[in-house]
């Protein structure tokens, strides 16, 4: 069922409607210094449908007996003369936090709640809350201690959080409902956008980001919505390093210098040469950036595999425009070379399956195409020698900006006609699976 582009965590792929079910109820006086506006009723209603699923469900995974958190406080990152949590100023911290000495899970309403319905819809402010609330529940069930590092305690609760979104989803909250199809998919992109600072083993917070790589953050949800609350508890470093799979460590380190290369035809026609030693192709298909019967140069595809002729067909201004580097610091995904890169790689991929004799319209050619590029982009993470003497090596943030482009465009996991796989989640890991595999698994699973 994993491998089923029409299913999510064993659900269905549909749009839908997602929300809350009913109006909100009013804030009551256990929000402390709320205003009593609508983003503060909304992270109520979020809150109480959260302890909810807790209640019934904390018994089914750890031991004890789950325990509300004690106390909810919303604050106004613009405030001057806001109140403090765990000892720290709020006034400019755009955040939320669970603070476990005083047992405090806190909210800024003046920017992040706001900013996360704005952009990604009034579900984005339940999976948030619903990773501070993984913190509190990570204390009760034992599951961290002193020395337990940042990344660790940050990916459970990634990964609780996606397992209270699975219930949501599956239909089992009385307050909220969660389509699996875009909707999911901007969850995803929320978890990528709206970072805590770090979570120190003493503090609430302090700069920094601890949850990891775009694909860190995923892949740890999507274990808590496929596997369950006891897989988020065997969450360690160990785990972490086993999602990463043998790929370089520099891919993962947000301190590494990240530089983006050109996007035109010195850059593709290395990446052709490339391409061509990862898969060693019986008929390499052909490169063409002036335009094709299929994809004419005022196409709207940014690039195009067309299989009678056996040629990728670029558009270069559409291509160069997918991989303009975004500013992050306005809420955009990351996005920049990779993401027109692994776009191209993806209709290269679809030559293969070409030559192979397989169907390239289907929801199954995208997945295979995903994979495929997770393999290239596995291959693409090391140096390689080129005839040509040239190189093109992916480095920090590339696997980022392939991720945006899965939860954005999909192109990657698309078909010959550019229909992408319905559901974020699933082309994520489709790619994800590549990245740790080989080609010939790759046909195998998706089949």
């Amino acid at each position: 069922m994993l491998y089923d582009p029409d299913r999510v965590g064993g659900l269905a792929v549909s749009d839908g409607p997602s929300g809350p079910r009913d109006v909100p109820p009013p804030v009551t006086d256990r929000v402390h210094n709320t205003d009593g506006g609508d983003d503060d009723r909304l992270a109520l209603f979020a809150i109480d449908d959260i302890e909810d699923f807790w209640q019934h469900h904390y018994s089914e995974a750890f031991s004890g007996a789950f325990s509300p958190v004690s106390t909810l406080l919303s604050y106004d990152s613009d405030d001057r003369f806001g109140p403090t949590v765990c000892g720290n100023k709020t006034y400019g911290n755009t955040n939320a936090m669970y603070c476990h000495r005083n047992d405090t899970l806190a909210w800024d309403r003046g920017s992040l709640i706001r900013t996360a319905r704005k952009y990604f819809g009034d579900m984005a402010v339940n999976a948030l809350l619903a990773h501070e609330y993984g913190h509190a529940v990570q204390r009760m069930a034992k599951l961290i201690h002193h020395w337990t590092p940042t990344l660790v305690r940050e990916q459970q609760a990634d990964c609780l959080s996606g397992v209270y979104l699975r219930w949501v989803a599956g239909g089992e909250s009385p307050r909220f409902q969660l389509s699996t199809g875009d909707d999911l998919s901007h969850i995803l992109a929320g978890a990528i956008v709206i970072r805590d600072p770090i979570s120190s083993p003493t503090e609430a917070s302090s700069s920094g980001d601890p949850h990891g790589t775009a694909l860190d953050r995923v892949t740890a949800l999507q274990r808590g919505f496929d596997s369950g609350a006891e897989a988020c508890g065997e969450i360690d470093s160990d785990e972490i390093q086993q999602r990463r799979g043998d790929l370089p460590s520099s891919l993962f380190e947000s301190e590494s210098q990240q530089s983006d290369v050109g996007i035109d035809d010195d850059t593709l026609s290395t990446m052709m040469e490339l391409l061509g030693k990862i898969f060693a192709p019986a008929d390499p298909p052909t490169l063409s950036s002036a335009g094709t019967s299929c994809n004419p140069a005022g196409g709207t595809q940014p690039v195009v595999y067309c299989p009678s002729i056996n040629t990728l067909a670029v558009n270069m201004p559409a291509l160069q425009q997918l991989g303009a580097p975004s500013d992050e610091s306005q809420l955009g995904l990351p996005q920049g070379d990779n993401t027109a890169l692994s776009v191209f790689t993806s209709r290269y991929v679809l030559a293969l399956q070409h030559d192979r004799g397989l169907s390239l319209d289907s929801a199954l050619t995208g997945m295979r195409a995903a994979c495929l590029t997770g393999v290239a982009q596995r291959n693409m993470a090391e140096p390689m020698a080129l005839p040509s003497g040239k190189m093109l090596v992916l480095g920090a943030g590339d696997l980022d900006e392939a991720i945006s482009g899965l939860l954005t465009n999909g192109l990657v996991a698309s078909d010959v006609n550019g229909t992408a796989v319905p559901a974020g989640f699933s082309r994520i890991f489709a790619f994800h699976s590549g990245l740790l595999s080989s080609a010939g698994q790759c046909y195998q699973r998706f089949s």
